[in-house]
């Protein structure tokens, strides 16, 4: 009967300290591996990986260290299969096995510093990113990694991971309670079970918090938007609440984007207090993500990482793309193959995209490599067509339309959290865009002082915000491409720069400026309907192969991507002179049309023109994987200069066009000009000898009549019969 009375072996009550037994003892045999794994694993030439750089960190005071849940699998298979499992068990145990393991390899540490501190896991994985759509209740307390942008991160604040707590009655001190990790607290027991002798008990809920004896740590919640390619069409993007503690704060800012690896965990929603009687819902848990391990994409690559790798075989297409002589055309022609002509436009487009090389001063100052275009004028050209394309084919696009667009949506808000009641700021368009290109339609429909709100973002490429008590700066390093209306719905060439309603502050910040005209010519309306009839009789699926020589979207989205992360090229010391000299020329000729037509044109050609020429020249290079744009590059960055913006700043009205001086000369020929749009429409056929003797009998001068009818004619405006006697005797 030995051993009848032994409590531990015959008492029920004991099970459970039993089974709590067991499990200790599995958590030790893991803590065991953990621990076992980061002392030996190494990498084949006996480089011991993380027993090294744990040593390095906490000699350092970085008292983290990351850990890739690939090197855990190929020492281990089962002990990787269960972190991925059951990651809230495990984590805890993998920082204790840090903290012994730092102890072991840190010895003798020096006086005052016996005590080890704690180690944060930082985890890291290759496996595939699941979208923000995939998460589902299965997914709850399991190890995800998703890929998102960030659009707002608040404050640092303090988290107790362990507290002390007090009776207000009795001064009892319950010490070191631990509190559950992530967004869930501790709840306060409301009753005290200190036995009291006296004649007053304990009130109800009379513990309070010793913020003295409390252990805390640092932690920052994040709000994370699903990429907008996994956004389906027609649906509002969603977002996702991320907790970070410790050395994962302050990692990212709004604008990035990032890949997060964590824990998918739930918490219990306050619905506030009970209305007219209903009982508050039971059971309902909102999901936010614990981080374990964050990264965030760089801005030179210009493309999420979320994506699959380049395989060599694309590589090696690329390389033989970059040597073919006429890449640029190439490019070109495959920019929206079914809008019919605009070359030009085209080929600046592709510039946009593949852009120039950011450079930093040795003073700490920067020059954007980025390029700004401006397509401005008639309607029905296709403008909104290329910037919906162009959106697509950037590997980082924002579409938004200038009438729906505020100042704040286009560049940050600051609003207040309706739970902390803090002020929070939110990333817009062209923050969301850092990296890529922010296509903004309907541009002159914007208030004007939502255009002067971006002045900053378009130059600088930064976004300055001082609002409720908020004073920071974000990035918004992206390409700006704006598609406007003259002032007069179409491009009226009688009134030259007033067709233009934008301050030249906001026209000086435009590399490219575009004047797109609906010309009336036979030929070409007829080449441009069997285009358009063409297109659409003919219309292709999505699946199918594209024409010849034309390249598929995806391929060139992939280019441009491989280029902007693989070549950063600068300018070569000839083309340099060449374009020191071109400048030059351009101001003086600018210069001498202002004294012409006695007035300032609306675009200003100042340096910022000079850099963009740079800029178009080294994204030609870019095209081409060169180190150095050459003189060929910076002969079709003039041209391309030349067709846009200083054909738009010389497109000036019909006095200075014709020669004409004064003001005088200047008022007869609107005058006449009006006259001949009330009498005659627009495409109509008209007898040019009677239109002159017509008016001549209102006593208008001859020539300024001919040189109003002949500029007409040019425009398209009017057809005429051929009589040509008056002609001849006005030359």
């Amino acid at each position: 009967m030995e051993g009848f009375d032994d409590a531990g072996v015959f008492y029920s009550d004991d099970l459970r300290d039993m089974q709590n037994d067991g499990a200790s003892q599995t958590r030790q045999a893991v803590k065991q591996k953990l621990k076992e794994f980061l002392r030996m694993y190494h990498d084949g030439n006996f480089h011991y990986k993380y027993r090294d750089t744990l040593k390095r960190n906490y000699n350092i005071g970085q008292y983290y260290l990351e850990v890739n849940l690939e090197d855990l699998a190929s020492f281990n298979d089962t002990l990787a299969d269960k972190f991925y499992k059951e990651p809230a068990e495990h984590h805890p145990l993998f920082e204790e096995a840090a903290k012994e393991v730092a102890g072991e390899i840190t010895a003798p540490r020096p006086e005052g510093e016996e005590e080890v501190q704690d180690i944060q896991i930082i985890v890291q994985s290759d496996a595939n990113v699941t979208s923000l759509r995939g998460l589902h209740s299965e997914s709850v307390s399991r190890m995800i990694k998703i890929p998102g942008i960030v659009i707002a991160t608040s404050g640092i604040r303090a988290k107790a991971t362990k507290m002390s707590i007090q009776c207000r009655g009795c001064q009892n001190v319950i010490p070191n309670l631990m509190v559950k990790p992530g967004l869930e607290g501790y709840i306060l027991p409301r009753k005290c079970n200190q036995e009291q002798a006296g004649p007053t008990k304990c009130p109800l809920d009379p513990f309070f918090i010793c913020p003295d004896n409390c252990v805390c740590v640092d932690y920052q919640i994040i709000k994370l938007q699903e990429l907008s390619d996994s956004v389906p069409q027609g649906e509002v993007a969603r977002h996702m609440k991320l907790y970070c503690e410790k050395y994962l704060c302050d990692k990212v800012v709004p604008g990035n984007r990032v890949i997060v690896t964590g824990i998918f965990c739930i918490k219990k929603v306050n619905l506030g207090s009970k209305v007219r009687g209903e009982k508050q819902t039971v059971g309902v848990r909102a999901p936010y993500i614990r981080v374990l391990g964050i990264s965030s994409d760089s801005y030179d690559a210009g493309v999420s990482s979320s994506g699959p790798p380049l395989t060599a075989e694309e590589e090696e297409s690329f390389r033989r793309l970059a040597a073919s002589p006429d890449v640029h055309d190439r490019i070109a022609k495959s920019i929206a193959p079914s809008i019919f002509g605009a070359e030009d436009m085209k080929k600046a487009i592709a510039c946009l995209l593949f852009g120039g090389s950011r450079k930093r001063m040795p003073d700490g100052l920067t020059r954007r490599g980025d390029i700004n275009v401006l397509l401005l004028g008639d309607p029905g050209t296709a403008k909104s067509q290329l910037l919906k394309f162009a959106e697509k084919v950037s590997p980082i696009g924002v579409y938004t339309s200038g009438k729906g667009s505020s100042a704040a949506g286009l560049t940050a808000s600051v609003n207040r959290d309706p739970q902390t009641r803090n002020f929070v700021m939110e990333g817009g368009a062209m923050v969301l865009a850092d990296g890529g290109v922010v296509c903004i339609d309907e541009f002159d429909k914007m208030k004007e002082d939502d255009r002067v709100a971006i002045h900053e973002a378009m130059e600088q490429q930064t976004i300055s915000i001082a609002k409720a008590g908020i004073t920071t700066t974000l990035n918004s390093r992206c390409s700006v491409l704006a598609a406007a209306n003259s002032i007069y719905g179409r491009w009226d060439e009688t009134k030259g720069e007033e067709n233009i309603d934008f301050m030249p502050t906001i026209l000086s910040r435009f590399d490219m400026i575009f004047i797109v005209k609906d010309e009336h010519s036979q030929q070409r309306d007829m080449t441009l309907a069997k285009h358009v009839m063409g297109v659409h009789m003919n219309a292709r699926n999505v699946d199918e192969e594209t024409a010849e020589g034309e390249m598929s979207l995806n391929f060139i989205k992939k280019y441009i991507s491989y280029c902007r992360s693989h070549c950063g090229p600068r300018l070569s010391e000839a083309a340099g002179n060449k374009l020191k000299n071109r400048y030059v020329v351009m101001r003086n000729g600018t210069k001498e049309h202002e004294r012409e037509t006695e007035k300032r044109m609306s675009i200003p050609i100042t340096v910022r023109q000079l850099e963009a020429i740079i800029r178009i020249s080294e994204s030609l290079a870019k095209m081409q994987l060169l180190p150095f744009a050459t003189e060929t590059h910076v002969v079709e960055a003039l041209r391309l200069f030349q067709v846009s913006t200083l054909n738009a700043a010389m497109s000036g009205s019909l006095a200075g066009a014709e020669g004409f001086t004064t003001q005088e000369d200047h008022e007869t020929i609107v005058m006449i000009e009006q006259q001949l749009k009330k009498r005659f429409p627009i495409g109509c056929q008209v007898s040019e000898a009677n239109v002159i003797s017509d008016f001549s009998r209102q006593k208008y001068p001859e020539r300024s009549i001919y040189k109003v009818i002949h500029t007409m004619i040019r425009r398209g405006e009017l057809q005429y019969r051929l009589q040509r006697k008056m002609l001849y005797r006005v030359k």
